[in-house]
This record gives C-alpha cells, structure tokens and sequence, in this order.
C-alpha cells in the first residue's frame, strides 16, 4: 500500500494535496463536506474513472481501452456561472504499445464537471472545486502509476524496457477481494482494520515487456482510499492499495515474495528492510 498525504505546496507525485483548502473553508453544502472538514470533494462518493459524456453525434461511442467516450464535451454546460479551464493535462504515464501512441491524457476541468452533470453527480459539487476535484483525480493516478512501477522494477531491469499502460476500467462499485476481507476483518478487529470502503477501485491493465519484441499483459487492482487527515496539518490523506491481479501463476508469485521477502529480512536482523 502506499500513503499520500497533504502538506503545504504545489501538487505533485510524491504525497502532496492537491486541494487549495484556504477556498473551501466553509463548504457551500454541509451535507456534502466530509466529516473532517474543509475539503469540498466527496471522497465518499468521488469515483476517478466517472468520466462518461456525450459523444460528438450525441452517440455514446465508447473506447476499448478506458470503457469512456471518443469524444468528451469541453462546451460550457447551459447555466453554468464561472469558467472552467479546457486545457487537458498530459500524464507521464505511456499510452498503448509504442512511443507513437505518447503519453495518456487526464479530462479538463470542463470535461469533468460535463461529466459530473450527465451522471447526476454535480449536486453538491461547487463549480469553483471541480478544477481541485481534477487535481487530485490526477494526483492519484499518477500516484498510482508510481507504485506500479515499484511491482515491475525487476522486470523492467531484466528486460531494460519501461512498462506500459495499455488500457483502464473504473469499478466504484465493485469491491475487490482484498477489500472485502478488510471490512470483513474490522468488524472482527475494529482496532486494525478499517471500516471505510475505498471510494474507487480501478483495474489497470499493464503492458510488461516480456524481451522478445513484444509484451505481456498484465492486470492490476487499485483500490484507493480515504485516510484519517493529516494530525500535523490537518489535511486530507489517501492511501492507495495497488498490487497485481491474483489471475495467473507469475502474479501469484510476485505477490507472495513481494511481502514474504521483507518479512523474512527483518526476521533475520536485516534493519534496512
């Protein structure tokens, strides 16, 4: 697992918020702040791949490779009262087999709010915090990312090619196994284990160069979770659980060694684990 947390700053990948809390003190809907305070993203009901609009045609043609539409409304939506940047962020993430496919793009802060509005989702959102909402949508996939390369690292040394992003789907529905025996778990051990669902899962599906001009696919979960806030600054924490799909033998094994291995180092006095 690994642990974001917000500290004073710009975003970035390596744990800051993204969400400029000094705009939101007062969140314009109670009910839709979460219990911590100031935040105005709902990390309760926040899903990170909600991203469906309208197509071009008004047909929703939807890709393979995100389950999303070709087309994603940069319009303003009607009786829509401030601006929204449309300008899309490139991730650092590679898209699809090769170079020429470049880099995945992250939905503008109008794509998103179009989106939120299609789905019945933009109630107690304010306008002025969908652009927030997009920064950290970016700032944990990106999040995400980053430990997957952490899994893929000894076959990235192997074979001397970076990994890949093939294809995504949202699942905020759709709890994984692991999940579910976490809240199985805390109301046996309510003092170890969490009771919060994650509010979005994801599985990504990875593309591993397998060193003979080709690549391999390879599935991962994400679950992605809302942390207690910070107890120095008071902001909000997420915590990502990202590990490899349990659907083939190899995952199985990079599993097992993944947490095997450090254990088995600290038992035999290894203090660098």
């Amino acid at each position: 697992m690994g642990w974001f947390w917000a500290t004073n700053g710009d975003s970035n990948t390596s744990g800051k918020c993204p969400v400029d809390h000094k705009k939101f003190a007062t969140p314009t809907n109670a009910d839709a702040a979460p219990a911590s305070g100031g935040c105005p993203v709902d990390h309760s009901k926040m899903s990170i791949a909600a991203c469906p609009v309208v197509s071009r045609k008004g047909e929703e043609v939807l890709n393979p490779m995100n389950n999303m539409p070709e087309y994603i409304s940069s319009e303003r939506a009607p009786g829509q009262k401030i601006s929204l940047p449309t300008q899309r962020t490139i991730s650092t993430i590679p898209k699809g087999e090769s170079d020429s496919e470049g880099l995945w793009e992250y939905p503008s802060p109008q794509q998103m709010l179009n989106a939120m509005l299609r789905k019945g989702k933009a109630k107690d959102i304010p306008e002025d915090a969908v652009e927030s909402m997009v920064d950290v949508h970016n700032f944990l996939n990106e999040g995400a990312w980053q430990q997957i390369l952490m899994w893929e690292e000894k076959y990235t040394e192997q074979t001397r090619t970076e990994p890949r992003l093939l294809k995504f789907i949202g699942k905020p529905h759709d709890l994984s196994p692991r999940a579910q025996m976490y809240l199985a778990l805390a109301k046996v051990f309510p003092e170890t284990f969490n009771s919060q669902p994650p509010f979005d899962r994801h599985d990504w599906t990875v593309l591993r160069s397998n060193g003979k001009d080709g690549w391999d696919q390879v599935r991962y979960v994400i679950d992605y979770y809302s942390a207690p806030d910070d107890e120095d600054t008071g902001m909000p924490a997420f915590m990502l659980d990202t590990r490899p799909a349990l659907d083939s033998v190899g995952n199985c094994v990079d599993r097992f060694t993944h947490w095997s291995v450090p254990l088995w180092k600290k038992a035999m006095g290894n203090t660098d684990v």
